[in-house]
């Protein structure tokens, strides 16, 4: 399973790249959803690296499963993954904001804080992926 966490991890480092290019473009809601994304995959990608199933959406939930079979304290990473869960539908669907739509709403402080959560995510997961080695 090592392979396919270094594919999920890629992939992660991909879309924080691409949550950068559209901060730096001043795309707020979609930079917010596409760190959310990287965080997510990098979440995955530490349950391929132990041997299990990454199901779901939940960054916090994802990352309680590895602490779960890892017994790793990764209190320091919930909060932040709380912040980038809150993202993942209200980032994109007019529906999920009353009166507004999504590009309205999102600014550049809340998608900055957003990027910034899911390069420390990604960092630990890269820090643990490697330690594993």
């Amino acid at each position: 399973m090592r392979f396919e966490a270094e594919r999920w991890l890629n992939e992660a480092l991909y879309d924080l790249e691409t949550a950068k290019i559209l901060h730096r473009e001043k795309r707020w809601n979609a930079a917010c959803f596409y760190s959310q994304q990287a965080a997510e995959k990098a979440a995955k990608a530490l349950l391929y690296f132990i041997n299990q199933s990454p199901w779901g959406h939940s960054i916090v939930k994802l990352l309680e499963r590895f602490s779960d079979s890892t017994g790793e304290d990764l209190s320091k990473l919930y909060p932040k993954a709380m912040e980038l869960d809150r993202l993942y539908m209200p980032s994109r669907y007019p529906n999920m904001i009353p009166e507004k739509t999504p590009h309205e709403v999102f600014d550049k402080t809340v998608s900055e804080r957003a990027v910034k959560y899911a390069e420390e995510i990604i960092e630990f997961v890269r820090q643990r992926i490697k330690k594993g080695n």
